[in-house]
């Protein structure tokens, strides 16, 4: 099996190497850039699998899959939190969250070995994936919203608000002041405009902000029941399938 490390921290590529050896692993080839691994790829045979930093020093390693078609399996090998790794679990690609844990290394290596004879090419969107890791303090969320009052707008900041839901076909935003109000936005929308550490969408219906919860209670079908400072019109639940993803995201 032929490996190859792209990571552009020396020392860390080396402990990696070390670590994949005593795994009965050899990385011979260790590259520490974009440049360098495009320059490496047009001139050398694919390997059997590539264990790739996401951050080189020179621009994101998503870069090389735009100049070179890889016919390697890819093990991703990251400092990005759980948020930016949703994009990961969606798409199926393996990752090791650093600094590398030798038996999460392990597991990697052997579910490679099993499933090598499938393996294909990488063919996936990688810009869809970028833009869900780009940092959060670099992303452009939205800070308020403007509403329809009468012949009125009125603008409301983000941190008044505690839930935003949707209703009839319509989707409102209710403030922590007991009003609510309708806006011009689905909840699908929502989504990559919001802060993620700060709202979380529960269900189908429901985005809540974490700083309006003063309660969690188990409910039925090993659900919770969310109790928010002041909005209280209908049982805000989280759905049994979003519990973890809702518990991880509270820490």
């Amino acid at each position: 099996m032929s490996v190859i490390i792209i990571e552009d921290e020396k020392p860390s590529a080396r402990r990696l190497q070390r670590m994949l050896k005593s795994l009965e692993v050899n990385a011979e080839v260790m590259l520490h850039s974009v440049e360098e691994s495009i320059v490496w790829f047009q001139n050398n045979a694919h390997p059997d699998l590539i264990f790739l930093d996401i951050q080189l020093s020179d621009g994101l390693s998503f870069e090389i899959f735009e100049t070179i078609e890889i016919k390697s399996a890819v093990i991703f090998t990251t400092a990005y939190d759980e948020y930016a790794l949703q994009a990961f679990k969606l798409n199926s690609i393996d990752y090791l969250l650093k600094p590398i844990d030798e038996d999460d290394l392990a597991i990697a290596v052997k579910k490679y070995q099993e499933r090598a004879p499938r393996q294909q090419a990488v063919t996936l969107d990688f810009n869809d994936i970028k833009k869900l890791l780009v940092n959060p303090i670099d992303r452009d969320y939205k800070k308020r919203f403007s509403v329809k009052v009468g012949q009125h707008l009125k603008l409301i900041n983000i941190d008044e608000i505690e839930c935003f839901y949707s209703e009839n076909k319509g989707t409102y935003i209710y403030t922590s002041d007991n009003r609510n109000y309708l806006i011009d936005t689905t909840l699908e929308q929502l989504e990559e405009a919001l802060e993620p550490q700060i709202f979380f969408r529960i269900n189908r219906k429901f985005f809540v902000n974490i700083n309006a919860i003063k309660d969690m209670v188990s409910y039925t079908n090993s659900r919770l029941q969310i109790k928010l400072n002041s909005y209280n019109e209908q049982e805000v639940i989280v759905a049994r399938e979003r519990v973890k993803d809702f518990k991880a995201w509270l820490e």
